[in-house]
């Protein structure tokens, strides 16, 4: 069964980093993404890494956030560099495993439990 256990959140100030990690168990998977849900709207995708390791991503986040993945024996890290970080980057971020059909990333149905980012302005 596949499990996805998010770190890294945390409070910072505006300009500052934070680097999150998700390992993931479980499961072999081709591609992998970041989500995020800011308080009061819709959960966003910011950030996909195929198996090939080609990267996109939201374009507030262009230039900013780094999608990376390695893998070890038994167990896949999926991370998310965070640079220059803004108060509209406040929420909390999601890790994710999936698949592309075309251009379109597809999440599986299990979702980790998320990890909370406050920007402080």
């Amino acid at each position: 069964q596949v499990r996805l256990v998010e770190s890294g959140g945390g409070l910072v100030q505006a300009g500052e980093s934070l680097r999150l990690s998700c390992e993931v168990s479980g499961s072999i998977f081709n591609a992998a993404g970041w989500y995020r849900q800011p308080p009061g709207k819709q959960r966003e995708l910011v950030a996909t890494i195929n198996s090939g390791g080609r990267t996109n991503y939201l374009d507030s986040v262009k230039g900013r956030f780094t999608i990376s993945r390695d893998n070890a024996k038994n167990t896949v890290g999926v991370y998310l560099q965070m640079n220059s970080l803004k108060p509209e980057d406040t929420a909390v971020y999601y890790c994710t495993v999936g698949t592309f059909i075309g251009a379109d990333y597809y999440p599986n149905a299990k979702w980790g439990q998320g990890t909370q980012v406050t920007v402080s302005s």
